[in-house]
């Protein structure tokens, strides 16, 4: 990293950026948990997948809901059960439309803190309204309400390392470190095998903070006050959590948009303005892909647009489409399934928001500067239905 930049983050004594910087270091932790936990984990998920009707409900509120977005597919293909991305945010307020008394259901709590308060009303919720449930929560705080505070009959905890529990309002590495937990334990029985993976996919992450690092720093201190990220499939839900690292990380003076590459077109596209910076996520899928560089050539032709990521393992037709700057992590030879690959496809927009938290005179640790978002949730009243 150039040495200018070295200086603006010690100046700030930012724990943003050490805990963006350990993510690749964490995602070995977090292999090495799940393998010493994997005993338990198939006696706990035995249980609940003895059921065939069983339903899984993946939840978590903001960041650790995206999770759910982001695994839900490949999860319901592993389980072989039916599968849900539900928002606690969504899940207290309207239970009836998600929880079924007769259904065998398990709930997935993803909680960096386990202290929100949409959180432990989901879990209770949950316990007292279904006849048969069962908890798995996978958190960064051992000390979290979500473990200590509950009295489940049929759960299990699961630790993120320690260094995960970030102290930055941004959630960063919590998210991966959750992320990946959440794709190893879809797959046990393939535990040993996709070590090979995790391998890759550290290598993939130390590539993007070595390599691009500088060239993220530049991008920020770009004028732009608008961007939009897109993602297909899987990378839909990063494309969402990038959104909100840049949103949030900036207190929104950076305004920002995610959709589907597709989805775009039909109507929110009109937001990409000369001021707009726009972020492609690309899928590994030739098929995929011929949705995706279409949408890139129809705004590469635009004028309005300030300035063009994208992010893949290998862009495969460059001749194709215009960036500005590409971001590839793998070499020819080099694949790793989306959804591991989704692990390090995020890290590009935490560095991007930091910068640009930086660039703006803010502080990335608590860049809120009226407190309007807080580390944990305040200010949430959870009411019982009658």
């Amino acid at each position: 990293m150039e040495k200018g930049t070295l200086s603006l983050i010690d100046k700030n004594n930012s724990n943003t950026f050490m805990e963006i910087n350990a993510q690749p270091r964490l995602w070995h932790k977090t292999y090495s948990i799940i393998k010493s936990s994997r005993t338990e984990l198939v006696k706990f998920l035995e249980g609940a997948l003895a059921h065939e009707d069983l339903k899984i409900i993946l939840t978590g509120a903001g960041t650790s809901a995206y999770i759910g977005e982001v695994l839900n597919k490949s999860f319901q293909r592993k389980v072989n059960r039916a599968t849900e991305a539900i928002a606690t945010t969504d899940l207290i307020s309207h239970s009836s439309d998600f929880l079924n008394r007769h259904q065998p259901t398990m709930l997935v709590s993803f909680a960096r803190s386990g202290d929100s308060p949409e959180s432990l009303a989901a879990v209770e919720l949950a316990e007292n309204y279904c006849d048969n449930v069962f908890h798995l929560i996978i958190t960064c705080n051992p000390k979290g309400k979500l473990v200590t505070g509950t009295d489940l009959k049929q759960s299990y905890a699961l630790m993120m390392p320690k260094e995960a529990n970030d102290k930055g309002l941004a959630m960063t590495s919590s998210f991966t470190t959750m992320l990946l937990a959440g794709v190893l334990v879809s797959d046990l029985g393939n535990l040993d095998q996709n070590k090979k993976h995790i391998d890759r996919l550290v290598k993939y992450g130390e590539k993007i903070l070595a390599d691009y690092n500088k060239r993220i720093y530049d991008v920020a201190q770009l004028n732009f006050d608008r961007a939009v990220f897109l993602g297909s499939g899987a990378l839909k839900g990063i494309a969402r959590e990038s959104q909100l690292k840049v949103q949030e990380l900036t207190d929104g003076q950076v305004v920002c948009k995610y959709d589907s590459f597709l989805g775009l077109r039909h109507g929110p596209k009109v937001v990409i303005k000369s001021s707009t910076l726009v972020v492609y996520i690309f899928s590994d899928d030739e098929f995929v892909n011929k949705y995706e560089y279409d949408l890139v050539k129809s705004i590469n032709s635009q004028e309005e647009k300030l300035y063009e990521i994208g992010i893949a393992q290998r862009l495969k037709c460059k001749n194709e489409i215009n960036m500005d700057l590409s971001i590839e992590v793998a070499a020819k030879t080099e694949k790793i399934p989306e959804e591991y690959f989704a692990v390090c496809a995020v890290l590009p927009s935490q560095l991007l928001g930091m910068y640009k938290s930086l660039n703006l005179g803010l502080t990335p640790d608590s860049p809120s500067i009226n407190n309007t978002i807080n580390r944990v949730v305040e200010g949430v009243n959870i009411y019982k239905q009658e």
